[in-house]
């Protein structure tokens, strides 16, 4: 008779959490705090536009050449070493960046930021998957990416708020500190679980080499979640961090107050999206061992064509209350963060950090893609003959039709997780 796992619960299990969720709000206040602080660097340091476009893409490049890496690191270190160690790295980029006086040490500084968090959301899911019940994962994988929002919040009006008093130096030294601390209590809050539910790494047979990332980029469910999640979630992440404003001032006139006020409201919508989904989403999809519920499979189809419906609307509705499109938009788009759980579910322990790591970066690179892409094509269809309006609505609509795509290649795909992988 088998035995039923240990995993984590109680004030142990919030404790570990929250040393989590501590770094994620911080790695993501470290990526939008640019935005905020953005004029005074070009009136201190004498920066072009260029040069800030330039800052901001050293994050990006380093965060998005870390993820394969950082996946072999949480396999064999594990959660605590890995995270606490490259945590290091971003408080010695915010002092560096805090310190310097020229573009070359602010690049330096935002590239050691990005290296540094690079592993502050596939830590966690590598250690839930690990050390907590399967059934709790997408309500964990929901309140992490709650805290993320959380960060994104709190570099808009609280920066805006301390800039006054301690300038943007301040800002960087004093997030340098916190970054420390959360290290400090990754590295030894999570010494506890560690010890009682050891690394599935350290029980593998002697001279048996693990699979590596061919086994996971090869895996046919793998490929169907990443199709759909990589596009899907790559649009929304461009949406989310640079085109909704450019759109709302635009297509829909609004001043650069009024898009402030309608991002901030965003993000909250946002943040409720992920407190609903961590209620609900335990309760609606089907989990192993218990009857009922649907298959994840489904809600994400259901979900990703509710979020489609959204973008379309946007696409073609006009008045003062178009904005409010926006606020459904995230609403629903939490959903897909079930592709990410699902991911995390089917592979053995062995290689979830690889696995997590693997779909982040094909999110990060159409995320990326996504972004430019779309830049790219509302500057073609301007010479072209468009004005900014009917640029900015066909390039979202060559979005939204890329995505149609995905979703129906993912309905159709009928490749299901083995059953010995996720048990």
């Amino acid at each position: 008779m088998s035995r039923t796992p240990d995993y984590l619960s109680g004030s142990l299990g919030i404790r570990v959490f929250l040393s989590f969720a501590g770094g994620y709000l911080l790695s993501y206040a470290f990526r939008s705090i640019n935005a905020v602080i953005a004029p005074a660097l070009l009136s201190d340091l004498n920066l072009s536009n260029a040069d800030l476009g330039l800052l901001s893409s050293a994050y990006f490049v380093t965060f998005a050449c870390l993820q394969l890496p950082v996946g072999i690191w949480l396999d064999k270190y594990g959660a605590r070493r890995t995270e606490a160690c490259l945590l290091l790295f971003a408080a010695a980029g915010a002092i560096v960046f805090a310190t310097s006086t020229s573009l070359a040490g602010l690049w330096i500084g935002r590239s050691l930021i990005g290296i540094g968090v690079s592993g502050c959301l596939m830590a966690p899911l590598t250690a839930f998957r690990q050390w907590y019940a399967p059934g709790s994962q997408p309500q964990l994988a929901s309140w992490m990416l709650f805290s993320g929002t959380a960060g994104a919040l709190s570099a808009t009006v609280p920066v805006t708020l301390a800039m006054p008093y301690v300038g943007w130096r301040g800002v960087f030294w004093i997030m340098g500190c916190l970054i420390v601390l959360v290290a400090v209590a990754i590295f030894f809050v999570l010494r506890e679980p560690e010890r009682r539910l050891p690394l599935p790494a350290r029980h593998a047979q002697p001279g048996v080499r693990a699979p590596g990332y061919g086994a996971i980029f090869g895996d046919k469910y793998f490929q169907r979640l990443a199709l759909l999640g990589s596009v899907c979630q790559g649009n929304f992440v461009a949406l989310q961090t640079l085109w909704i404003g450019p759109w709302l001032n635009t297509v829909q006139g609004l001043g650069p107050g009024q898009a402030a006020e309608v991002l901030f409201v965003f993000n909250l919508a946002l943040m409720g999206g992920y407190v609903a989904l961590s209620w609900w989403a335990p309760r609606l999809v089907a989990q192993p061992g218990r009857r009922g519920g649907w298959p994840v499979t489904k809600v994400l189809t259901v979900g990703m064509s509710c979020t489609l419906l959204t973008q379309v609307a946007i696409l073609g509705v006009d008045g003062s209350y178009a904005w409010l499109l926006w606020i459904v938009l995230a609403a629903f788009a939490p959903v897909i963060t079930l592709a990410q759980t699902q991911v995390s579910m089917t592979f053995p322990t062995t290689l979830v950090g690889r696995a997590n790591s693997a779909y982040n970066m094909t999110v990060f690179v159409l995320a990326f893609i996504f972004q430019w892409g779309m830049g790219m094509a509302i500057d073609r269809f301007k010479l072209a003959g468009l004005d900014g309006v009917s640029a900015m609505r066909v390039a979202l609509g060559l979005c939204i039709v890329v995505q149609l795509a995905a979703l129906i290649a993912f309905a159709m795909h009928r490749s299901r997780a083995q059953q010995a992988a996720v048990s």
